[in-house]
């Protein structure tokens, strides 16, 4: 467990939403913003060892993205806490436009050119007809550095996605936005990252060692 941080200090429990059914659909299909479904099973008992794990941190705020699948997860976790869950805008999940609900396999068939355009520099392509790696880092880094500020002398946990996460720790660590998608996010992993004197540190990432074999 983590102690409460020092008044000029804010840290900062990145979580990933718990799975929904299309995060364990076979194939796996892109989940952006119009799949707005609940957790699944499987991912109400993600949450709930995340839950456990984090039910004797000092948690003082909780938020989410305004997502279905983040604000179920928030809401888990900050009961214990007895905390309400504050919604961040900034935070949604990237807009995948075309190629939300399909797989990569139906996307490189039906979209070769921009399929292979994609996974060369996602940082620079966009998701067609939605947004790029480099177009979600400039909406959420200013969100997530503003929460920090905010929340100096504060344990606080953020509940968002994958793409988002990615993004916000590939712009931390000093990484190309281009292997931004390497970075690995299991749902309901926990990255803790440290704020101080107006910078994020990264101190763990994908932590799932409370999810056993779930």
């Amino acid at each position: 467990m983590l102690n409460s941080p020092p008044d000029d200090t804010a840290v900062m429990l990145l979580i990933r939403h718990g799975a929904t059914d299309a995060n364990l659909q076979k194939p796996y299909i892109l989940q952006g913003r119009t799949l707005n479904g609940p957790l699944s099973t499987v991912g109400i008992e993600q949450v709930s060892r995340a839950q456990a794990f984090l039910s004797n941190f000092p948690i003082d705020r909780v938020y989410a993205s305004p997502m279905r699948r983040a604000v179920q997860t928030a809401e888990l976790i900050a009961q214990p806490h007895e905390l309400t869950v504050e919604t961040i805008d900034e935070i949604v999940e990237v807009d995948v436009g075309e190629w939300e609900s399909k797989s990569w396999d139906v996307i490189e068939q039906r979209d070769p050119e921009d399929y292979a355009r994609f996974m060369a520099d996602p940082a620079n392509t966009p998701y067609k007809g939605g947004e790029s790696y480099l177009h979600v880092r400039d909406r959420v880094v200013p969100a997530f550095h503003s929460l920090a500020e905010r929340n100096l002398g504060k344990m606080i946990v953020v509940v968002a996605h994958n793409v988002v996460n990615r993004s916000l720790l590939a712009h931390t660590l000093n990484l190309d936005m281009r292997y931004a998608k390497d970075i690995k996010q299991n749902n309901a992993c926990v990255n803790i990252l440290r704020f101080k004197e107006g910078k994020l540190d990264v101190m763990t990432m994908n932590g799932i060692f409370h999810l056993g074999d779930v």
